[in-house]
């Protein structure tokens, strides 16, 4: 029987019932979380945790909702959205130059940078405009070219799914790989991580913030920056591909998308292939969650009418009752 007693912090309840989720993700669609919280300690995200126990509920985290597409049935769940946001520069250690900055899984990644810039600290900038929290980046291991969040981060504080036990780990216990962490089995959910960085001089934190500046123009230029999950598709796995270029497989999705015409003319609905970038879908306002599924469904059968392979979301879809889209 499900609990009616929402836990409260500090005579506030934690957990609201039947709360909108449109306006809490990039692509502006999808209906309501059945519980939703924003918990701002390890403690809070614990009591949310068991609550979700109690009552046998779905769990999902949501962080700034750049990487999801929300079912316009909503979430018959919890959905957590963690508000942990505490910056931290730690002490130096021993035998080390480095210098270590802890932050908070609901901390952004733009904030972060800035805290870094603000503080002399190098390393992280190559992820500017990258929307998102340090929840989710660690989950997906952020990429950007050759960089990878997984190149910086030391140790993360998680905490257990169905006990609430939260415990320090090191970097290995991760996993990483590319769009992927052990955070996957959803196990456990991320509430602290800890990342090795460099102390800058004056000189290099005034490139880096220049630095920073120009791959914020480059992403504007090359990327929809609203209505949009950013790549829809992840890239193919060597094994998935034939197709040689250069000696090398050809693995990236949006050379199959661009290949196939559709940038800036497949519409589906109100939602559209990004004029700018083949594997972005956008929302130009009125689109639902069905009309995103729809398109993409189309871009799956497009692809592999012409290249005979069927292209994976990277994209999260959440609330969705059947698998929506091809496999």
């Amino acid at each position: 029987m499900l609990t009616t007693q929402s836990p409260t912090i500090h005579g506030t309840s934690l957990i609201q019932a039947n709360v909108p989720l449109a306006d809490k993700n990039w692509f502006r669609t999808g209906g309501n979380a059945r519980w939703y919280c924003e918990p701002t300690t390890t403690v809070e995200f614990q009591t949310a945790l068991t609550f979700a126990q109690d009552n046998g509920l779905e769990i999902f985290v949501l962080g700034q909702g750049a990487n999801v597409l929300i079912s316009d049935e909503g979430f018959d769940g919890l959905v957590i959205r963690p508000r942990l946001q505490k910056l931290m520069i730690l002490p130096m250690q021993k035998n080390t130059e480095k210098v270590f900055l802890h932050a908070g899984a609901g901390a952004t990644i733009n904030d972060v940078i800035e805290f870094c810039l603000d503080n002399h600290i190098l390393g992280l900038e190559e992820f500017s405009g990258i929307p998102g929290t340090i929840g989710g980046a660690v989950f997906i291991n952020l990429h950007y070219f050759q960089f990878l969040l997984d190149h910086f981060l030391v140790e993360a504080e998680i905490v257990n799914k169905n006990t609430g036990e939260v415990k320090v780990v090191s970097k290995d216990w991760f996993n990483f790989g590319y769009n992927q962490s052990s955070l996957h089995t959803k196990s456990y959910y991320l509430t602290h991580a800890t990342f090795a960085l460099t102390q800058g001089t004056d000189t290099e934190i005034a490139y880096a913030k220049g630095r920073r500046t120009e791959i914020m123009r480059h992403r504007v230029q090359r990327y929809p920056q609203t209505y949009t999950c950013g790549s829809f598709f992840r890239n193919f796995h060597e094994h998935e591909v034939t197709l040689v270029s250069n000696g090398k497989k050809m693995i990236y999705v949006a050379y199959y998308l661009d290949k196939i015409g559709i940038k800036g003319e497949l519409v589906v609905g109100d939602a559209t292939v990004s004029y700018q970038h083949a594997n972005m879908i956008v929302n130009r306002g009125n689109a639902t969650s069905t009309d995103i599924i729809n398109i993409a469904h189309t871009m799956q059968q497009l692809v592999y009418d012409q290249f005979g392979i069927v292209p994976q979301p990277e994209c999260q879809l959440i609330g969705f009752k059947l698998w929506p889209l091809h496999t």
